[in-house]
C-alpha cells in the first residue's frame, strides 16, 4: 500500500485488509455469514442512491456493467463477475466477463449503458471508456455513477466505513473523467451532478 493511501485509511479499514488477504491466501469464504434471506448483504447498493435520478436516460434496450444483483432496472441486462465481489440484491449475473471488454456486442447496437462505481477500479480510465462507448448506438447514452476518491477517503477516514482498496486513481473525478471524455471526441455530455450522496458524482454521456 503507497503511504498516501495508508494515510488516508483507517486503522479498522487496513485490518479487514489484511483479514482479506488472508481469506484469499487460503481460499476460505465467508461472506454468507452476514448474508440475508436470498444469500445477498444487507446493505442498500450505490445504485440504489441514484437510481430515481438517473433511470429517465436507461431507456430502450441496455446494459448494468457490475451490479451486484441490484441493476438500474430489472430488464438491464446484467454483465458481472462470474462472483461478483458485492452483494447488494436478488438478481444473478447474465453474462460473466470483465466489464473492459464488452465482446457479446457489436458496434451501433445499444440505447443505454449504465454502470456505478465500477469505472474507479480500472487502470487505463479512457480505453474503458472507449469499449464502454463503442456497442451504443449514434444518440445512445453512458450512465455514470461513481465517487469522487479524495471525498470518499475522507469520509471512510471520518467514518470508519470500510474503505474499497479496488480503487486505483488517488485523483479519480467528475473533472478527470470529462476531460477524458471531451478528448475523445465521440460524445457529449447531457447531464451532470457534482458531490451528490455525500461523495459521488454522476454524469449521462451521449454517443455523437
Amino acid at each position: 500500500m503507497n503511504a498516501e493511501l495508508k494515510n488516508n485509511v483507517p486503522l479498522q479499514a487496513r485490518i479487514e485488509l489484511a483479514i482479506k488477504f488472508f481469506l484469499r491466501r487460503f481460499n476460505i469464504d465467508i461472506r454468507r455469514i452476514h448474508q440475508g434471506q436470498h444469500g445477498q448483504n444487507q446493505h442498500a447498493s450505490e445504485t440504489s442512491k441514484c437510481r430515481a435520478r438517473l433511470v429517465r436516460y436507461c431507456t430502450g434496450n441496455g446494459l448494468d456493467l457490475g451490479p451486484g444483483g441490484d441493476p438500474i432496472l430489472a430488464s438491464s441486462v446484467r454483465v458481472d463477475l462470474p462472483k461478483p465481489y458485492s452483494f447488494v440484491g436478488d438478481l444473478p449475473v447474465q453474462l460473466t466477463g470483465s466489464a473492459d471488454h464488452l465482446y457479446w456486442f457489436a458496434d451501433n447496437t445499444l440505447d443505454y449503458i449504465f454502470s456505478s462505481h465500477l469505472l474507479e477500479d480500472f487502470q487505463d480510465t479512457e480505453t474503458v471508456l472507449q469499449e464502454w462507448l463503442r456497442p451504443l448506438k449514434s444518440g445512445g447514452r453512458l450512465v455514470i455513477f461513481c465517487p469522487d476518491e479524495q471525498v470518499y477517503r475522507k469520509h471512510c477516514q471520518s467514518t470508519g466505513q470500510p474503505y474499497n482498496y479496488n480503487h486505483v486513481h488517488a485523483d479519480f473525478s467528475l473533472a478527470k473523467v470529462k476531460g477524458i471524455l471531451s478528448r475523445m471526441n465521440n460524445n457529449r455530455i447531457v447531464y451532470e451532478l457534482d458531490l451528490v450522496d455525500i461523495y459521488s458524482w454522476e454524469l449521462v454521456a451521449e454517443k455523437l
